[in-house]
C-alpha cells in the first residue's frame, strides 16, 4: 500500500472528453461538435504567425504587453487589468486556485461549462451545483445557494450547451446580490456572437468582485493555439499574475492573437455569418418538430423527444459524415449540440436531419 496520496479533491476529477473528430471509414467528415469557427483562422493571424516563426529561438515576452495593449484598445479596457492565459480555462484555474481551497465552496449552474467541477476539485474546494430553470440561469437560485463558505460563482454567459443568456439587468442583479467577498466570474467565451453584449466588461470595470474571461478559440478561430484572457479589478488581477507561469504563452500564440483581435472586419463577418446560419438552422429544426431555444452563441441545442431519439438522430448524422455533440454529461440526454457552420455546412445538416425525419 502506497503512502503517497494526492491533494483533496484530485481523485474526484472526471477526465474531460472533447468533441469527436473522426468517423471510421469516412474522409468527408463535417465536424460540428466543438463550436469551431467554420471560416477557420484569420489570414492576418496566419501571416503574423509566419513572421513570428523566425523568432522561436528567443524566449517570449513574460508580460504579454503587446497583446494586452491590443485587447485593451479594441475593447476599451485598461491593459493593466488584463491577464492572458492558455485559453480562458487557465485564467479560470488561476481564479479557483487563488481564491478558494479546502473548506470553501464554489457555485456553478447545472448546465455550465463541464470544466468547472474539474477546476473546483483541483483547488480542493467543494462544488455547489445550482439548478437552472428551463435551461436558463436562475439568479435567485444562485443567491439562495450562497453561504458563508462561498468564495466564487462561476457563470457561463451565454451558456454552453444551452446557448441562452442572462440579460444585462439580470447580471447586474446577481452582482448586486452577492456578498462583497464572493467573486463573480463571467465566462463570456461566446460574447462576440451575442449582439449588444459586452461580456460583463462594464461590471468587471465597476465592481471590486467581478471578473470577465474571454477566449480566442471561438470567433477568432484560434482554438488550436489556446489563448484566452481575463479582465477585472486590479487587486484580483495582481493575485492571478502570481499564479501564472512567466512563459505560459509562446511568441506564436501572442502574435496570432494580437493580429486576430485587431482584425475587426474578420470578427464582424464571422458574427454576421453565424447569426444568419443560426437563424436558418433554428428555423429548420423547429419546422421538423425538434425543440430548440434561441441561441446567443455559435451553436444550437437541439432537443429531441428523449435519449433514444437523440441517439437515433446522432447515428443518422454520423452515417452521412456529420459529427455533432451528445450532451448527456451536461444534463441533456435528449440533446444534440450542433455547431453553426457556413451556408453549405448548415444545408448539409438540415438535409441529413430532414431525410432522417422522413424515414423514421
Amino acid at each position: 500500500m502506497t503512502l503517497i496520496t494526492p491533494q483533496p479533491g484530485i481523485m474526484e476529477i472526471a477526465l474531460y472528453e472533447g468533441g469527436k473528430s473522426q468517423i471510421a471509414g469516412r474522409d468527408d467528415v463535417l465536424k460540428l461538435s466543438s463550436n469551431e469557427n467554420p471560416l477557420g483562422v484569420p489570414p492576418a493571424a496566419q501571416e503574423a504567425m509566419a513572421a513570428a516563426a523566425g523568432r522561436m529561438h528567443l524566449y517570449p515576452s513574460t508580460d504579454h504587453a503587446a497583446l494586452r495593449r491590443a485587447i485593451g484598445e479594441v475593447h476599451g479596457l485598461d491593459p493593466d487589468r488584463i491577464i492572458c492565459g492558455v485559453g480562458s480555462d487557465e485564467v479560470l484555474q488561476f481564479v479557483t486556485q487563488g481564491f478558494a481551497g479546502p473548506g470553501d465552496e464554489i457555485i456553478h449552474t447545472e448546465h455550465g461549462f463541464s470544466m468547472y467541477p474539474v477546476l473546483i476539485h483541483m483547488s480542493g474546494a467543494t462544488p455547489v451545483c445550482v439548478s437552472e430553470t428551463d435551461r436558463r440561469v436562475d439568479v435567485d437560485a444562485i443567491l439562495d445557494a450562497v453561504t458563508d463558505r462561498t468564495r466564487i460563482v462561476l457563470l457561463t454567459n451565454p451558456g454552453n450547451p444551452t446557448g441562452t443568456r442572462l440579460s444585462d439587468d439580470a447580471l447586474t442583479r446577481l452582482a448586486d446580490g452577492l456578498p462583497e467577498n464572493v467573486i463573480l466570474v463571467i465566462d463570456a467565451a461566446y460574447a462576440e456572437y451575442a449582439e449588444g453584449y459586452d461580456g460583463g466588461a462594464r461590471l468587471a470595470t465597476q465592481r471590486p468582485n467581478v471578473l470577465m474571461t474571454r477566449t480566442f478559440s471561438k470567433i477568432y478561430g484560434l482554438g488550436g493555439l489556446r489563448v484566452g484572457w481575463g479582465y477585472g479589478p486590479q487587486e484580483i488581477i495582481d493575485v492571478l499574475r502570481r499564479l501564472r507561469q512567466p512563459f505560459n504563452l509562446s511568441e506564436l500564440q501572442m502574435a496570432a492573437a494580437e493580429a486576430a483581435v485587431r482584425d475587426g472586419n474578420w470578427m464582424r463577418d464571422c458574427a454576421a455569418l453565424n447569426a444568419d446560419q443560426r437563424a436558418r438552422l433554428t428555423g429548420a429544426l423547429r419546422q421538423m418538430g425538434i425543440a430548440c431555444d434561441d441561441s446567443d452563441a455559435n451553436f444550437v441545442l437541439a432537443r429531441l423527444a428523449d435519449e433514444a431519439e437523440a441517439a437515433a438522430a446522432d447515428r443518422a448524422l454520423q452515417s452521412e459524415g456529420i459529427l455533432v455533440r451528445r450532451v448527456t454529461g451536461y444534463g441533456f440526454p435528449e440533446g444534440l449540440r450542433i455547431t453553426v457552420g457556413d451556408a453549405d455546412q448548415t444545408g448539409r445538416v438540415i438535409a441529413a436531419l430532414t431525410r432522417w425525419r422522413e424515414g423514421s
